[in-house]
């Protein structure tokens, strides 16, 4: 029986080591934090209110001594649990009336969504630490992550309040919804997958038989 067992995942061909600790931890040790904010519907604000927003956008670059990236990621909205709502609102009804209502609705709700591909974007600021290093080695444990952590919260904490000035609401996010983020990214079509722990998408899903 060969001991040796060969294990494959997909994580292998992955530039993400773990998530841990609310970052995003790559095999080249690069550390990075992610921060999702809100949006502004700029074509909808008056002449005066798009000139502060632009200034106050103008201030938030001018006020950066560090890298930023901006991710904005879309998918198909997922209307499942509203129209899930609808039907069974419709069954209460007893007027038919009003159940004929609100199952046109419903129809309506489901084919606009459908053939009009409506999008739900979301939003997100990246900043990232990366230790130095004469080797060229960075060694990924608890000591990289608590350096990352001193050098991006701060950073964090200025975007968020260059964000509030802008009239965005910003958040960071946590290890949980770094993990189901990430998890979509690589799995577009799989809706309301949860995740405890790092340990839970660490797990490897391919195994091969042990050579007899």
């Amino acid at each position: 029986m060969d001991n040796n067992v060969i294990v494959a995942t997909t994580q292998d061909h992955l530039d993400v080591e773990t998530i841990q600790d609310d970052l995003v931890i790559l095999k080249n040790g690069t550390c990075s934090m992610l921060i999702s904010t809100s949006a502004i519907n700029f074509g909808l604000l008056s002449e005066e209110e798009q000139d502060a927003t632009i200034y106050a956008y103008a201030g938030l670059l001018n006020s950066l001594s560090f890298p930023i990236q901006i991710v904005v990621k879309s998918d198909k909205k997922d209307i499942s649990s509203y129209l899930e709502l609808l039907s069974t609102q419709e069954k209460k009804l007893h007027d038919p009336v009003l159940q004929d209502r609100m199952h046109k609705y419903r129809q309506f709700v489901e084919t606009t969504i459908t053939e009009q591909n409506v999008l739900d974007k979301k939003f997100y600021v990246v900043i990232s630490y990366q230790m130095i290093t004469l080797s060229g080695k960075v060694v990924i444990d608890q000591s990289l992550i608590d350096k990352a952590k001193a050098d991006l919260e701060p950073k964090r904490d200025h975007i968020i309040k260059q964000l509030t000035r802008i009239g965005l609401t910003a958040n960071q996010l946590n290890t949980q919804n770094l993990m189901s983020l990430f998890h979509s990214f690589y799995n577009a079509t799989v809706k309301g997958q949860k995740f405890g722990t790092a340990a839970d998408y660490e797990q490897p899903v391919v195994a091969p038989n042990v050579a007899r």
